[in-house]
Order: structure tokens, then C-alpha cells, then sequence
């Protein structure tokens, strides 16, 4: 690839603002890079994600000035005004996903602070996934070109699934014992599951693994985003919200089937985790249900 003045594009050879009221642009990798005789110059985009797949084929990468070859099914993210350039062997077949900022972060809301999948640079090698992976592009793909009810709701469930597979590569990638600790957190959630309503102590659960209780405290926040007792709460207040949406149990009745004490520590937890009172959340639930 020759060394140019880096343009700055919306999408590639594209200068006019972004071309499309959708949120994400997604097409073949052969549908561009052909109309360039498979080659794509460095150039870079100022507030755009994108995600290359590449699932057959050769692709000669060359990002920040760094050339790689791919020769196997790879993901490639590319973060916001890095530089990069392609050149594809004419049988590639793959796909190109480009997410505008706003859908980035909202994307990046819901997945969390665990791992900040789409700011930095990352190539990750799909092996067993290939096919998945594809498939799911290929879903997109169609969805992106079709006008099917809810296709937003489903083109940005597609992408939260991709999302997903990233963060888990980037967070195995950046933990390489991750393993053993995954297993800790499986089996940390079974306990939660079985025992939330008997309001078991950390450190009896943490016994219970053969781990200290800062051993599973670090678990958790590394693959649950926060600390044991909070995941343990979530549950509690999951059941509790299942219970004002689905049933006419009163507060105090609410409160003695999830193992509370007292009620008012019901609802304090609550408040304080959720924002507002049961009662207020069941009176909320009223006025957005809509007549029969």
C-alpha cells in the first residue's frame, strides 16, 4: 500500500455527511473494495467504530503502520481515527460494519465498564466461532438491506451479540487465567440462584468456593462488572420487581418471601438500588400499562 495524506472518511471514497438515518451501515467486504480493485487506501474515520469480519479469503491489513496478514477467519475492530488500509484477495467474502458514535455508546452503556470493547484496537481470531460469526453478519447483512418490522430493534440486537463476543475474547485475552476464574463466577451465580432468599453471608459463599472473599470480590467485578454482595442484591430485587409487575402481594408480604427482616430494609435496598420505592415502581407500572 503506498504512503498518501491520510483522508478522513465517512465511509470509504464517501466525502458527504453520513449516507444513511440508520445508526450502522453494514455491506460485503467485495462490495467496496472491488469497485477499488480490492485495494483500500490508509485512511481513517473521525467518529466512526467499525468492524471488519473477514471470513474466507486473504486480507493484508496495514493499521498505524503496522502490516499483518490474515489467512484465517478474524474480527477486526477499528476504534475512531485509527488509520487503516486493506488489500483483499478478489475470493474474500466477509463484511464491514460501521457504527456510528451515539449507537457506540449507548452499545458500550449496556455492556458496561468491564471492557471498553469498541475504543481500543483488537484482532481476534474466530477459530470454532467462524461460522457463528458469520452467520450473524450474514443476519445483519439481510436485515440492514430490508425494511422488516422492528429492524432497528433487531439489526442493534445483532450487534450487541457481536459486542458481546468481543468483550469476552478482549477480557480472556487480557486475563489469561480467566478460566479458573470464570468457573469461580459460574458457580459464585449457581449459589446466588439457589440461596438469594436466605440472604447467605459473602464469606460463607466464598467458603463454599475454596476462595477468599477478596479472591471472589475480584471475580466478580472482572467478569460481573461489580462487587458479590451486589450481584446478590440484583437477585433479590429481580425476584422483587417480578413480584410487583406479575403479582398482588403487599410490600410486607413481598418483603418476608425474599428473606427480609423487616420490610423497611426491603425497601431501603430497594430505594437506594433501584432509584424509587416498590411502591412507587408498582404505581409506575400502572400508568404504562396500557388498557385492555
Amino acid at each position: 500500500m503506498t504512503k498518501t495524506a491520510i483522508p478522513v472518511f465517512k465511509l470509504y471514497g464517501e466525502n458527504q455527511q453520513w449516507p444513511t438515518p440508520d445508526l450502522l451501515h453494514c455491506e460485503t467486504i467485495s462490495r467496496r473494495s472491488r469497485e477499488y480493485q480490492w485495494e483500500i487506501q490508509p485512511h481513517r474515520h473521525a467518529d466512526l467504530c467499525q468492524l471488519l469480519y473477514v471470513h474466507k479469503g486473504q486480507a493484508q491489513l496495514e493499521i498505524e503502520g503496522q502490516r499483518t496478514t490474515l489467512n484465517e477467519a478474524t474480527l477486526q475492530v477499528l476504534p475512531p481515527l485509527c488509520v487503516h488500509g486493506f488489500r483483499f484477495s478478489e475470493d474474500v467474502e466477509g463484511y464491514v460494519v460501521t457504527l456510528a458514535a451515539p449507537l457506540v455508546s449507548h452499545l458500550q452503556t449496556q455492556l458496561g465498564t468491564t471492557v471498553e470493547a469498541l475504543q481500543a484496537l483488537g484482532s481476534y481470531p474466530a477459530g470454532k466461532d467462524s461460522d457463528y460469526l458469520n452467520s450473524l453478519f450474514v443476519r445483519l447483512q439481510d436485515e440492514y438491506a430490508d425494511e422488516q418490522p422492528a429492524r432497528d430493534m433487531m439489526m442493534h440486537a445483532l450487534v450487541s451479540v457481536l459486542l458481546v463476543w468481543i468483550s469476552r475474547q478482549a477480557i480472556q485475552r487480557r486475563h489469561p487465567r480467566a478460566p479458573r476464574g470464570r468457573e469461580y463466577f459460574r458457580r459464585f451465580t449457581q449459589l446466588v440462584e439457589q440461596h438469594y432468599r436466605e440472604h447467605p453471608k459473602i464469606e460463607d459463599l466464598a467458603h463454599k468456593l475454596g476462595i477468599s472473599v477478596s479472591h471472589l470480590n475480584g471475580t466478580c467485578r472482572e467478569l460481573g462488572g461489580q462487587p458479590a454482595l451486589q450481584i446478590m442484591h440484583d437477585r433479590q430485587l429481580l425476584e422483587a420487581k417480578r413480584l410487583l409487575t406479575y403479582t398482588s402481594m403487599t410490600i410486607n408480604e413481598m418483603s418476608e418471601v425474599l428473606g427480609f427482616s423487616d420490610p423497611t430494609n426491603f425497601s431501603r435496598l430497594f430505594r437506594r438500588r433501584v432509584g424509587f420505592s416498590p411502591k412507587a415502581f408498582r404505581e409506575q407500572l400502572k400508568t404504562e400499562t396500557p388498557p385492555s
